[in-house]
């Protein structure tokens, strides 16, 4: 009560900025360091380098959160809380304690076709981003989190370049003066209109902007970001000469409010699918910044409390205004290397940007938006993976054709059908290869025993081993070469040398049981223990085969055999 009487009496006195800044030290930062304190970490927590990580990152931050806010389509104030939110409570809650989260690349491409979507009305927007971030918190406690490092590198490298070149081509019409157009097609198809009609200051703008986030001498830019100096300079310079161009507006300079409203059952259960790209996207960006970060600081993250954490931010970020988030890679990578080691930093990094909505707005507010877009088409620009791209011709086959489909797909269509296809078609072509390491080789059966010597030489025993990884992909091959032995009187399937093995490959067994006892064929199975006899069989194969007939070494097999056909 104390604290909201301060606050009111600063108000009073026309001094609403100065009261929220004392409101949030009170509220939020003094009860953190308190904690921090009580816990005896203040030695060890390494405040001056998270101070300087989290201002570093938050600098860096600044110019990507209002030009995501503004391709987004709910403007550059979006942006910005997005990323102060996010950042905020996925770092507190979250399981990567140096990751700085806010608005992403593939993040503000799904919220801008929303928007686009659902155009004049921001709250079912708001509502998916909502949705979003409580489908991120199932996702974490289902524990689902530690699955995704097994997403096969080329859907990774397909999508992020895909999301990459969506960047690019939604930038161009802005760059040359017009409004950013709802999906790549659209904007490839109108592209010789907007060059024919092209605003020549905007142009202008765009083009400096590009320079110097493109060509800015790396000594400068290791202590101010190029972005951050494009950002500023091109803006002087517009305002300077009075140009004539689309500017990114007003924004409020005050905290954010609720902005939760009333939406139809309907439009719910619409936003649903939409909902969960946007808290996938989320998760699998988040996670591997996450493995960034894990490798930079030789620590371990918590994958599913990560998930948690950003699931909380962008349900807040919904409830408050700002666009949707995930962990942000260079952002993360810039914090860690200015001296970050823990959570403090992404808070500094949010405080930072809450001061700059409050004491800066009037001045972002004349930011135009072809800088912004050409500090977009330079992220577009990183976000394309050149790693795989260099070594592409050396690159199997199959490698090259799912990062294809998967770029292909996320340009031209669908960014969640892109990753769902690609590791589909990842999982197929593993399938194809794996196979082909399977091998069924036959082998005439010779007993110990010098009265199985006739027996032998009929070669009424055969011997057919199989090796290799023994699946659904390699089931198939077995059954085909069933009637290379269906002249035999006694066969010994030998199971000894099967790396692994799944249900189909039980199936195909029981199967080839069955149709060579069909032609009165005796079997015997040849396993490496018991455990693994026992398993088979309560899988289905104590239907067609007794304990009696399963052996563990090959004289006996073959010993078994040889009594089987002298009984014939």
């Amino acid at each position: 009560m104390l604290v909201t009487r301060v606050y009111f009496v600063f108000c009073s006195f026309s001094q609403q900025k100065f009261a929220l800044v004392v409101l949030l030290v009170i509220r939020v930062v003094i009860p953190f360091l308190w904690i921090l304190w009580y816990k005896n970490k203040m030695d060890k927590y390494n405040i001056k380098g998270n101070i300087f990580g989290g201002l570093t990152a938050g600098v860096i931050a600044l110019p990507l959160a209002l030009a995501f806010g503004a391709a987004s389509g709910l403007g550059a104030a979006a942006g910005l809380y997005g990323a102060i939110i996010v950042c905020l409570f996925a770092v507190i809650f979250g399981g990567t304690p140096t990751q700085i989260s806010g608005p992403t690349g593939p993040m503000t491409v799904v919220i801008a076709s929303i928007a686009a979507l659902y155009s004049g009305n921001v709250k079912i927007v708001f509502w998916a981003i909502m949705l979003a971030g409580i489908f991120q918190i199932l996702l974490g406690l289902s524990k689902v989190g530690r699955y995704i490092k097994y997403v096969p590198y080329p859907v990774i490298s397909g999508f992020m370049s895909g999301i990459g070149v969506i960047i690019i081509l939604l930038q161009l019409n802005p760059l040359l003066g017009f409004e950013s157009l709802g999906s790549t097609i659209d904007s490839i198809s109108g592209l010789f209109s907007s060059v024919k009609n092209l605003n020549p200051q905007s142009l202008i703008l765009g083009v400096l902007t590009l320079f110097i986030v493109f060509f800015a001498p790396k000594k400068i830019t290791k202590k101010v970001p190029a972005a951050l100096i494009a950002l500023i300079f091109v803006t002087i310079l517009s305002v300077a000469f009075g140009f004539d161009v689309k500017v990114i507006g007003d924004i409020p300079s005050t905290l954010p409010k609720i902005q939760l409203g009333m939406i139809s059952v309907k439009e719910f259960f619409d936003i649903v699918p939409v909902a969960a790209t946007l808290a996938l996207l989320g998760a699998i960006d988040s996670l591997l910044t996450s493995l960034v970060a894990d490798s930079i600081t030789k620590t371990k993250h918590d994958s599913n409390r990560e998930l948690v954490g950003q699931g909380i931010g962008n349900f807040a970020a919904g409830l408050f205004g700002g666009i949707a988030g995930a962990g942000a890679t260079m952002r993360t990578v810039v914090n860690v290397n200015s001296g970050a080691t823990g959570r403090l930093s992404g808070v500094v990094h949010s405080l930072f940007l809450i001061m700059v909505v409050l004491f800066l707005a009037p001045y972002a507010a004349q930011i135009p938006l072809a800088v912004l877009s050409g500090i977009l088409v330079k992220v577009g620009f990183d976000i394309i993976d050149y790693k795989f791209i260099k070594i592409i011709k050396a690159a199997p086959k199959s490698d090259i054709i799912v990062m294809l489909v998967v770029f292909l797909i996320t340009v031209f269509d669908d960014l969640i059908f892109a990753v769902g296809t690609g590791i589909v078609l990842s999982s197929l072509l593993f399938a194809v290869n794996i196979a082909k390491q399977f091998d069924v080789k036959f082998k005439e059966a010779h007993s110990a025993g010098e009265n199985d010597c006739d027996i032998e030489k009929d070669g009424n025993i055969l011997l057919v081993r199989i090796k290799g990884i023994f699946f659904f992909g390699s089931a198939s091959q077995l059954l085909s070469r069933l009637e290379e032995v269906m002249d035999r009187e006694c066969i010994i399937i030998d199971c000894q040398t099967i790396k692994t093995m799944d249900i189909s490959a039980v199936f195909a067994l029981e199967e080839m049981i069955l149709r060579l006892q069909d032609k009165k064929i005796k079997v015997v199975l040849l396993l490496n223990n018991r455990k693994l006899a026992a398993k088979m069989l309560r899988q289905g194969l104590i239907k067609v085969i007794s304990r009696n007939n399963i052996v563990y070494d090959e004289n006996t097999a073959v010993k078994k055999a040889a009594a089987f056909c002298r009984a014939v």
